[in-house]
């Protein structure tokens, strides 16, 4: 190999010596990022329940700042336009709930909890769907378009795989809707159904794994690089 060759060799082997150290840090401060969301989310779930955001609140929800937070609405259930999304829990697999709760100035979709396949059928839980005023407190949670993975929700079908809210609320024929929906707490239902409380509050975590394994990949360019440098200066 001729000097030239090894010396281009050397600098691109640089070069991607420089990108792997620059996606090192960048998960580094990701790192950084995730534990302050999580310390956030957990000072969230220790607050008392504040009333529900309504509609002019709604442009300012985010994700990062909103998610997790407990709220609390008042209203009432409109059962007939009830959602049943397909879920895996923690009691297996079986379905979400999810009711319109109308409340004084727009409609709150609410996860009331879980039912298997065997509760799928609203006759069968009749006794934990009251039909007046109730208060409602749980998580605002963000909505969760599209569907699963590998599983688009076919509203036109009443399939669904996510907690969709604009793509439920146009199929349910509802009105002024929250861009969120509300994770029901485990305040028990008549009947035993739905059963609330099953939000799962769970970050992945592995960005320091990810850094060592850029920087690992890091040392091992630097590495060629130097051995194809060292030939050149030597000559």
């Amino acid at each position: 190999m001729t000097a030239t060759r090894r010396a281009v060799l050397a600098a691109a082997a640089l070069l991607v010596t420089a990108c792997l150290l620059a996606l090192g840090v960048w998960q580094l401060e990701r790192r950084v990022w995730k534990h302050a969301l999580i310390a956030a989310v957990e000072t969230r779930l220790q607050t008392d329940p504040v009333a529900a955001p309504g509609p002019a609140a709604w442009p300012a929800i985010r994700a990062d700042t909103d998610a997790y937070r407990r709220i609390r609405a008042r209203g009432t259930f409109r059962h007939d336009r009830e959602t049943l999304v397909q879920a895996v829990t923690a009691r297996g697999g079986g379905y979400w709930v999810l009711t319109p709760l109308e409340t004084p100035g727009f409609t709150l979709l609410v996860n009331r909890g879980f039912v298997p396949p065997g509760k799928r059928d609203p006759r069968a839980r009749a006794a934990g769907n009251p039909a007046g005023p109730v208060t409602v407190t749980g998580l605002l949670r963000v909505t969760e378009p599209g569907g699963a993975f590998l599983r688009s929700n076919d509203p036109a079908a009443n399939r669904w795989y996510s907690r969709d809210v604009a793509a439920i609320a146009q199929a349910r024929g509802l009105g002024r809707v929250a861009p969120y929906f509300l994770d029901a707490d485990a305040a028990p239902n008549a009947g035993g159904y739905p059963v609330g409380g099953l939000t799962v509050v769970k970050f992945a975590d592995s960005h320091l794994v990810y850094a060592l394994t850029w920087f690992g990949l890091a040392f091992i360019s630097l590495y060629f690089a130097w051995r194809l440098w060292r030939p050149y200066k030597e000559a």
